[in-house]
């Protein structure tokens, strides 16, 4: 019984639909996060200067709020990717779940 449940999932147009979309899209917000994560790196390794210089007249560098922007970038596309879990992955893990149960 398990193996004919699985096999029917497998089979399913909505599972193959969730499958392809859900990874897609998580290698997008993978690619986008490894760049803005290693361009920061990258900066911090051949652009020192650029980081360590001032903001105006204060003690404040551009490396202090372009880090800042890595940590708050990153809470921006995992709030973005759990907006359409949410959505559209959860309908589709419905669907596929109720096509399971006929």
């Amino acid at each position: 019984m398990q193996d004919n449940l699985a096999e029917r999932i497998a089979a399913d147009p909505n599972y193959q639909s969730l499958k392809a979309k859900r990874s897609r899209y998580g290698w997008i917000l993978t690619i986008a996060m490894l760049i803005v994560y290693y361009g920061y790196i990258l900066l911090i390794a051949f652009d020192k200067e650029m980081l360590a210089a001032r903001i105006g007249d204060g003690v404040m560098t551009w490396g202090i709020p372009l880090g800042f922007g890595v940590i708050i970038f990153t809470i921006i596309i995992t709030g973005v990717y759990v907006r359409r879990a949410n959505g559209e992955f959860d309908e589709l893990s419905e669907k596929v779940r109720r096509e399971a149960l006929k």
